[in-house]
């Protein structure tokens, strides 16, 4: 399977990150509001959430109404590869957190679930509703 990767990550300026990745490293600027920002890096989404001078203790943030885990990183998949990882964590008895819909029709509207590996990194697995929109505003 051909499928993108995602990476997040807290930033000290959301502004400054812009900058550097659109202006310097020549990025794509996909959907972003005051606090985060998505990137197309060659193909890939790169987010970064606005944190000011970031506190390590500080593992989660709120997107609408869940609270997602700052530092986590993750593939996009087809809706099918999407239900096969999910059942099958979810049948290994997994902690597998916050299945939702996020961006709910809207640009970039998604399916996601997070799961944690051995090493406490949390994995998500996410499926955009339309491929198109991965990287669109």
């Amino acid at each position: 399977m051909n499928a993108q990767f995602h990476l997040a990550l807290p930033c000290k300026n959301i502004e400054e990150t812009r900058k550097f990745y659109a202006d310097i490293i020549g990025a794509n600027i996909g959907r972003n509001t005051e606090k985060w920002i998505d990137i197309n890096l060659f193909g890939n989404q790169l987010t970064f959430t606005e944190s000011g001078h970031f506190n390590f203790d500080f593992k989660s943030y709120k997107l609408d109404d869940y609270v997602l885990p700052t530092f986590h990183f993750g593939i996009i998949v087809p809706i099918e590869a999407w239900g096969e990882f999910y059942g099958r964590l979810f049948q290994m008895d997994l902690e597998v957190t916050t299945e939702a819909t996020f961006m709910h029709q809207k640009v970039g509207e998604h399916l996601s679930f997070f799961v944690q590996d051995p090493n406490g990194f949390m994995l998500e697995f996410k499926s955009f509703k339309d491929s198109g929109e991965v990287f669109s505003k």
